[in-house]
């Protein structure tokens, strides 16, 4: 394991965020490939962080940083315990171990400098830290827009008070309609923004979640399977919309199964099993190592992982299923 100490202090300056995406990656290429790396500049932080339902562990990571502006992965086959991880961090669920106001366990996690060891989801989100869903979280009976405007922050209309005084609120309404109407020009949803969001194909609902999400200008989206369920219209357009939210100051941290997007898009790649951190490093180092090959893929290790005609989703989940498979076989055989 490599050295864990980390500095809590965000960056603060405009640019120290770093927009030169391959001077970005040839300084990744200099870290040592091993779980838990400290990273130049992480924007989180998690240490120590377990999730237990009964007596099985589904998540215990135990150091691990994301590198500010780098399009992260995490991968691992299904079970792995990657969506609660997320929700961990995230605050839709809390750690095992989690800290308690007396006394409590020992897990841990910095965001942007802040610590959000007991923090709930929508603090979480108010800290820039936003996510979205590997279903969908679409509003279905509000219109398209309606469900853009839910995602703004510091709207001062909420307040009991303000909010009866149309004067006070009515500016800041006017410019969250104008962010919203703008991003869904980007999304190329514009000309649905008065349709009901349950009206959309699944694939729009995708780019209505996305959309949202960056009504807050949040510092870090993170992205539940972006590509389950979206017609393959629709995946290079999904697949440039993440890479130019990295470009213009965003970091991206994804689950996905997708190894083609994952190999094409990735700037760095953690890899989940059973739970643990086994593998993190540059995508074209993680994809032939030795440890994701015993754990993650089995059988299936001398398949090109680069290799669209080999490995898709459908592989994947197939090669997850088998490895599930086999551990059931190895507890019966105990």
């Amino acid at each position: 394991m490599s050295d864990q100490t980390t500095s809590t202090t965000p960056s603060t300056a405009h640019d120290a965020y770093p927009y030169d995406r391959e001077a970005l990656r040839a300084t990744l290429r200099g870290l040592e490939q091993v779980p838990g790396v400290a990273k130049p500049d992480p924007i989180l932080s998690v240490d120590h962080m377990i999730r237990r339902f009964g007596g099985m562990t589904a998540v215990n990571v135990d150091h691990l940083e994301v590198q500010r502006g780098a399009i992260t992965a995490l991968i691992g086959p299904n079970g792995a315990g990657k969506t609660t991880f997320f929700n961990l961090i995230t605050g839709f669920d809390q750690p095992s171990n989690a800290k308690r106001l007396i006394g409590g366990g020992d897990a841990r996690w910095t965001f942007n400098g802040k610590t959000l060891n007991r923090t709930g989801a929508s603090q979480a989100a108010r800290s820039g830290m936003v996510r979205t869903f590997q279903l969908t979280k679409a509003l279905s009976r509000m219109t398209v827009l309606e469900n853009m405007l839910i995602g703004a922050s510091n709207q001062p209309g909420e307040n009991l008070f303000v909010g009866l005084i149309h004067p006070l609120w009515k500016k800041r309404e006017r410019e969250n309609i104008e962010r919203a109407e703008e991003l869904l020009a980007r999304f190329k949803l514009d000309a649905k923004k008065d349709d009901m969001a349950g009206d959309l194909s699944g694939g729009q609902k995708k780019l209505l979640e996305m959309a949202r999400a960056l009504m807050s200008d949040p510092p870090m989206i993170m992205l539940d399977e972006p590509m389950a369920g979206v017609n393959p219209a629709l995946t290079q357009s999904l697949l440039d919309h993440i890479q130019a939210l990295r470009d213009e100051g965003t970091t991206v941290l994804f689950v996905e199964h997708d190894m083609h997007m994952v190999r094409h898009i990735s700037d760095w790649v953690v890899v989940m099993a059973q739970g643990e951190i086994i593998a993190e490093g540059l995508p074209e180092e993680v994809m032939t190592s030795q440890a994701v090959v015993d754990a993650y893929l089995g059988a299936h290790h001398d398949k090109d992982l680069g290799d669209d005609d080999v490995l898709d989703t459908n592989m994947i989940e197939t090669i997850a299923e088998q490895v599930q498979e086999e551990l059931e076989e190895e507890e019966e055989a105990r």
